[in-house]
């Protein structure tokens, strides 16, 4: 779902609701496109959560702290030193723009009352938070867009501000009839695209609304519709415009099983069997509960972004050297049969002619006749000594090959369980470690020569089962091996996806019997934190912790163990409780 106008709209009313007449007691810039506003207004102290990341911007209250550096950026400074007490004096939203108009009053230097314009637009790359004068003049953005960057409109200091109108698009809100009819209902093309076309602020999901409100098929093409219908499409639109007006929203969720799968500032009537709607108080608890997994996926995927080009790139680069030293472990595969020459001609040519460029043999080993390549310029001793010594540098090359292909398969699976420990990754803790790890086998270049201190330590997964029994699960390589080696005593159980990357599951058993509950469980854990968690069924090994061996000389993590249990499991871990 898109964060329209409409969206922006029920923000709006809520936030005057809860801001008009307050102040704005503490900002803060926890990271680079984000900013948190603490409020108290006639509803008490409120935090309100801006955010104009390119890939997910929003603007929603939250309950939520967030961790700020240690050092405030300089957008953050320049807020705090002009509004850090303003007084919100005005909340608007121009026309139906993916755009917030926050109005301060403040005192300067000299103690003259004075204005200031904070201004967030949410459109989507294009999202920026900028702080104005009064009169347009831009002060300071969270993101400066330079010519270079943008042909349309520079965002920098001292530049106007004035909102892009890349598109001739009509305000809804400013429609009558008469314009509907004749500038919408005539475009030669889908309704649906013809309404969110023409009409700045709203989304395709809520043209596809307006039309099955309208009993009609979002994809009929517009000149096709008669009179009648058109004339009914008209009254559904301006009377969804007029709910907006007069602030009359009810913000729902529509949820698919389990998953949030759209959401609006109103009911949803598109959506039938299969489908639950969840009406929801404010427009910003709704949002907090929509971006809440995706924020923190998404600025991980960013953060994590640099690590995996270089675990890829490592990972590229291993495999063509595993397939090239495949290959030319597949061309030793002759030196038998030069060898085989070499005895031949030392059996039976010794009545050879010279400059003789064959011969014809028995081959004892197969005792079949063969035909055995000479080269004219040598005796026949020198032809058999010449095939003797490609044999055995065939013979070095495939007993150096096999260890290069041990080594490079070994390379390869640890590469892949640190891809898999980044998409297992949550936090920036566990990114450092992941980092560390890294840094220690080479990949990435040491800073200072030593190992720098990791701020916050990342801990396993805790989980619960449905029968009491403490279930760990490593993020990453380090933790794995901690798990199993210091965590984990003997008669503990141990569970790891079958010849995949993964996480290591141990199961405490406080040697207790355990539950065939638990070990499901379990393994639905070592199912879904591994690489197979996108298949409906993985197969899980599992093993009493004493029987778990450290690889000899092996990367941190890789085990070996024998006479292993096994199971199958889905990746679905819904049901097991998380501490």
């Amino acid at each position: 779902m898109a964060f329209d106008g409409i969206t922006i709209a029920c923000l709006a009313a809520e936030l005057r609701d809860c801001l008009l007449g307050g102040r704005i007691h503490k900002i803060a810039q926890p990271e680079t496109d984000e900013l948190i506003l603490t409020c108290r207004g006639n509803q008490g102290t409120k935090k309100l959560l801006l955010s104009a990341s390119a890939s997910l911007p929003y603007l929603y209250f939250t309950e939520q702290n967030k961790t700020n550096p240690l050092t405030a950026p300089s957008f953050c400074m320049l807020l705090r030193k002009h509004i850090g007490s303003a007084r919100i004096i005005n909340i608007t939203q121009p026309g139906l723009e993916r755009v917030l108009f926050m109005d301060l009053e403040h005192l300067n230097e000299m103690g003259d009352l004075c204005q200031k314009r904070l201004i967030v637009e949410i459109m989507g790359k294009h999202s920026n938070i900028i702080f104005c004068e009064m009169n347009g003049k831009i002060l300071d953005s969270i993101k400066h867009v330079s010519s270079n960057m943008s042909s349309v409109r520079e965002v920098l200091p001292g530049r106007e501000y004035f909102i892009p109108k890349t598109q001739d698009k009509l305000d809804p809100l400013e429609i009558s009839q008469e314009i509907f009819l004749s500038q919408v209902c005539t475009r030669p093309m889908e309704i649906g695209k013809a309404l969110y076309g023409a009409c700045t602020g709203i989304s395709p999901v809520m043209a596809n609304e307006i039309c099955h409100r309208a009993s009609l098929d979002s994809a009929a093409i517009a000149q096709s519709l008669t009179e009648n219908e058109k004339l009914h499409l008209c009254h559904v639109f301006l009377r969804l415009m007029e709910q907006i007006k007069n602030e009359e929203f009810s913000p729902h969720m529509v949820y698919k099983g389990d998953e949030p799968a759209e959401y609006a500032a109103f009911p949803m009537t598109q959506y039938g069997e299969g489908y639950i709607q969840e009406s929801f108080p404010s427009m910003s608890r709704l949002l907090e509960t929509w971006y809440a997994s995706k924020s923190v996926i998404t600025r991980i995927r960013q953060k994590s972004a640099d690590l995996r080009k270089i675990v890829q790139t490592a990972l590229d680069r291993n495999r063509k050297k595993y397939q090239l030293q495949q290959k030319q472990l597949k061309d030793t595969g002759k030196k038998d049969q030069y060898k085989v020459y070499g005895e031949l001609i030392n059996a039976y040519g010794y009545g050879l002619e010279e400059g003789c460029k064959s011969f014809r043999a028995l081959n004892y080993y197969t005792n079949e006749e063969i035909t055995i390549p000479l080269n004219p310029d040598y005796s026949p001793a020198e032809n058999a000594k010449r095939y003797f010594t490609r044999y055995n540098k065939l013979k070095r090359t495939e007993e150096a090959l096999n260890q290069q292909i041990q080594e490079t398969s070994a390379e390869i699976q640890h590469l892949e369980s640190i891809q898999t420990a980044l998409d297992i990754a949550l936090q920036e803790n566990d990114l450092a470690q992941i980092k560390e790890e890294l840094m220690d086998y080479g990949y990435i270049r040491r800073k200072y020569g030593k190992k720098q201190k990791i701020q916050g330590k990342s801990k396993p997964f805790h989980y619960i089962s449905s029968d009491g029994f403490h279930m760990y699960v490593g993020k990453n390589n380090f933790q794995n091996e901690e798990l199993t080696f210091k965590v984990a005593s003997g008669n503990d159980w141990w569970f790891h996806a079958k010849q995949m990357p993964g996480s290591h599951v141990i199961v405490k058993s406080n040697n207790q019997e355990l539950p065939d509950r638990t070990f499901e469980e379990a393994g639905q854990l070592a199912a879904y934190y591994s690489s197979g968690r996108g298949a409906p069924k993985v197969e899980i090994d599992y093993i009493q912790k004493k029987h778990v061996k450290k690889t000899p000389g092996g990367k941190p993590g890789f085990v070996i163990y024998h006479t292993n249990y096994s199971l199958v499991a889905a990746p679905d871990i819904s049901n097991i409780k998380e501490e």
